[in-house]
């Protein structure tokens, strides 16, 4: 695998639907402009209030990573989301879990190339890899995503809008 998977290497439609389940929108912005409200600026994604903003050459994992932030808050939060959606350690754990969850319930993704595609981004771990850290270190995670209804007492992804 020598280049991440990026939102033109998927159907948009599809990023959009599983999006919409979680009460948020995608917004394809035109190659070469910049990205509203992204963080790393460049390709990554960006988020401002209940909308994800991509390109075509963004990264699924990006996308799917902001997309986290907004899915962790309640809806009230999300309105006032602009570029940076949290300082918590916990909700920044959380997203690390959930946009694996969330790439395999995009057709064609799957959770082995979100983290691979996470490790290649960059992400650090202290076990090593995105891999390691979501098996063997995330225990913290898991539990706060359960709490917060996100996911099941089985670890499924609750494909549902969070009230």
């Amino acid at each position: 695998m020598t280049e991440v998977l990026t939102l033109a290497d998927i159907a948009f439609d599809d990023a959009a639907a599983l999006l919409h389940r979680f009460g948020l929108s995608l917004q394809r912005v035109a190659d070469g402009a910049p990205i509203p409200g992204s963080y790393w600026g460049e390709r990554e994604a960006g988020i401002i209030g209940h909308t994800v903003y991509a390109r075509g050459d963004t990264p699924v994992h990006s996308l799917l990573h902001e997309a986290g932030h907004l899915i962790v808050l309640p809806p009230d939060r999300r309105a006032a989301v602009h570029t940076d959606a949290t300082d918590s350690i916990p909700e920044e754990d959380a997203v690390c879990v959930l946009q694996g969850l969330l790439g395999d319930a995009l057709p064609g993704v799957g959770r082995d190339r979100v983290l691979a595609d996470m490790d290649a981004w960059g992400y650090t771990f202290r076990l090593g890899s995105a891999r390691a850290y979501v098996d063997g270190d995330a225990e913290d995670a898991w539990a706060w995503l359960q709490a917060h209804g996100l996911i099941s007492e089985s670890r499924e992804l609750l494909l549902t809008r969070r009230e």
